[in-house]
C-alpha cells in the first residue's frame, strides 16, 4: 500500500505554466497563507542559473504563477558575491508572525544559505547569510526550544558522510551548539547521502522530518524521500527513522528529466484532517503534489524503524 498519493493531475507546475522564460520548475517550499497555498519555486533561467518564482493556489492542486519572479540573485550588498550563480532550494517556516525562507546561495565561492524574512510574500528582506560554504538543506523548525531557534542541515563532506546536523540560535543570525543526529545507512535505499526536505512538521508522538536520501547506481544516483521522527521537546533526539523509503521516481515526469530519477522535498502542508499535502520536483524538471496520512508516516518511524546513527 503506497504511503504518498500522487495526485492524478500530476506534474501540477512545468514550464509552460511561468509566465516569463525558465527551463524547469522545481524544488519548492510550500506554505498555506491565509487560506491560499503558495508554492516558491526553483526555475532555471536559459543561462542555467536558477531564481525563485511564485505561485498561488486556493485548493493546493491548482497553481497560478505571478508575473514576476520573486527572487533573483543580489546584485549589490553584501548578497551579491555569494548569489551571483543562483538562488535555489527554498524552506519556508511560520514562526514569531513572519515566514522565514532559507535558501542555497551559489557562487564561486560554493554554495552557502542565506535566510529571508517576508510577512505577506509582496516585500521580501534579505536578513542573513547564515552558514559558510559548503552546506545545503536547512529547514528551521516551527518552534522554539529553550528560547532558542532550531535548524536542521546537511553539511558537504566526505568525513562525517552527508549527514544530517542539528543547531540552534539566540537570534536567526549566529547558530552554534551543533550535533550530529543522522546518518546515511550503510547499503540502503539512503547509503551515499541523506538531507533535511521539508521543514519538521508537528505531530502528537513528535516532529516529523521528511528527507531525501541518495543511492548510487550503475546509471547514476537515484533521489527517494523518506521519514524520521524527533522529539518534541528535544529535536536532537530521533525516535526512529523509517526503514523504507515513502516516495521514489516511478512516473515518467520523475524518471526522466533535467537530472533522471529524482523526488526532492522542499515542502509539506499539514491539514486539519490529518494528511499531508506533500510537493516535490521530479528529475528537477517540473512540480508535483502527493497526499498521505500524517499518522501513517509517524507509526512507520516507530514501528519498522532503524536508528539515526
Amino acid at each position: 500500500m503506497a504511503l504518498v498519493n500522487r495526485y492524478s493531475g500530476n506534474p501540477i507546475l512545468t514550464k509552460h505554466d511561468v509566465p516569463y522564460e525558465v527551463a524547469t520548475v522545481h524544488n519548492a517550499g510550500v506554505v498555506k497563507h491565509n487560506g491560499e497555498y503558495l508554492m516558491l519555486f526553483r526555475a532555471h533561467k536559459h543561462n542555467g542559473r536558477s531564481i525563485l518564482g511564485l505561485a498561488r493556489s486556493r485548493d493546493g492542486f491548482q497553481f497560478t504563477v505571478d508575473e514576476k519572479p520573486f527572487m533573483e540573485p543580489a546584485t549589490q550588498g553584501e548578497f551579491a558575491q555569494y548569489e551571483a550563480f543562483g538562488v535555489e532550494d527554498p524552506r519556508i517556516t511560520f514562526i514569531d508572525g513572519e515566514y522565514l525562507i532559507t535558501y542555497s546561495a551559489y557562487s564561486r565561492h560554493g554554495v552557502r544559505i542565506g535566510l529571508a524574512k517576508t510577512k505577506d510574500f509582496r516585500i521580501v528582506e534579505r536578513f542573513a547569510l547564515i552558514t559558510e560554504a559548503d552546506y545545503r538543506n536547512v529547514v528551521i523548525f516551527p518552534e522554539k526550544f529553550n528560547g532558542l531557534y532550531a535548524r536542521l542541515d546537511r553539511p558537504h563532506s566526505e568525513i562525517s558522510p552527508w549527514s544530517v546536523w542539528i543547531s540552534y540560535s539566540p537570534d536567526l543570525r549566529y547558530w552554534g551548539d551543533s550535533k550530529l543526529v543522522m546518518k546515511p545507512e550503510p547499503y540502503h535505499w539512503d547509503e551515499m547521502k541523506i538531507g533535511p526536505g521539508a521543514p519538521p512538521v508537528k505531530t502528537e508522538k513528535g516532529w516529523l522530518n521528511i528527507y531525501h536520501g541518495v543511492f548510487p547506481t550503475m546509471d547514476g544516483s537515484v533521489y527517494r524521500l523518506g521519514v524520521a521522527l524527533h522529539d518534541l521537546n528535544d529535536p536532537a533526539k530521533i525516535l526512529g527513522v523509517g526503514d523504507n523509503w515513502i516516495l521514489q521516481p516511478e512516473e515518467p515526469y520523475e524518471i526522466t528529466g533535467y537530472v533522471h530519477n529524482v523526488v526532492f522535498t522542499c515542502g509539506a502542508v499539514p491539514e486539519d484532517d490529518g494528511t499531508l499535502k506533500l510537493y516535490w520536483g521530479g528529475a528537477d524538471t517540473v512540480m508535483c503534489v502527493g497526499t498521505a496520512h500524517i499518522a501513517e508516516l509517524v507509526d512507520m518511524c516507530l514501528t519498522n524503524s532503524r536508528k539515526p546513527l
